[in-house]
């Protein structure tokens, strides 16, 4: 094998982020967003290590609380906005060549926003959380059984870190722990 073939085979498959802006109001509040959401998914998508033998394409909508509204009613039947919705990919079959398909996350302005003023985080910093958060769900980490959860938060914690983000989970554990 020469050391091209042998590089080739080492090399990650790469992740492509297409971000979609669908309110004006993240560009208004957040001149760096797309910077923000690539560098978000990509810490996500290499600390989950998933085993993918392709490029792998993710979709990143910012979008309004009417919009995420819309499709928690529609595919969850919960009518509300909700910070952040993730839709992974249907199963497919692709030609050898072409990108995996990961998904898409959707994220609501005004939820993000006012999360963020309430909990007093920095919006990019949540913005940054949700994404980890969506891109994490479409690689198959839950929340739903206490386990599932400390495992996808402590590694939601570890990626931040690494983002110079701050534990979001760290007042509801000094909480507990009192």
């Amino acid at each position: 094998m020469s050391d091209r073939s042998a590089s080739r085979l080492r090399r990650k498959p790469a992740i492509a982020i297409d971000l979609a802006e669908t309110s004006p109001r993240w560009r208004e509040r957040l001149p760096r967003r797309r910077a923000l959401c690539v560098a978000a998914a990509g810490a996500a998508f290499a600390a989950a290590r998933p085993r993918l033998t392709r490029r792998t394409e993710v979709s990143v909508v910012l979008a309004d609380d009417a919009l995420v509204r819309r499709l928690n009613r529609q595919w969850r039947r919960i009518d509300a906005a909700t910070n952040v919705l993730s839709f992974p990919s249907l199963d497919q079959e692709l030609p050898p060549k072409a990108p995996f398909l990961l998904g898409d996350v959707v994220l609501a302005y005004e939820t993000v926003n006012r999360e963020a003023q309430e909990q007093g985080k920095d919006l990019a910093d949540h913005l940054r959380h949700l994404v980890v958060h969506g891109i994490l769900h479409l690689l198959g980490y839950d929340h739903e059984e206490p386990g599932q959860a400390e495992q996808m938060e402590a590694l939601e914690t570890q990626v931040l870190a690494r983002l110079g983000v701050d534990d979001p989970y760290a007042e509801r554990q000094a909480v507990g722990h009192d």
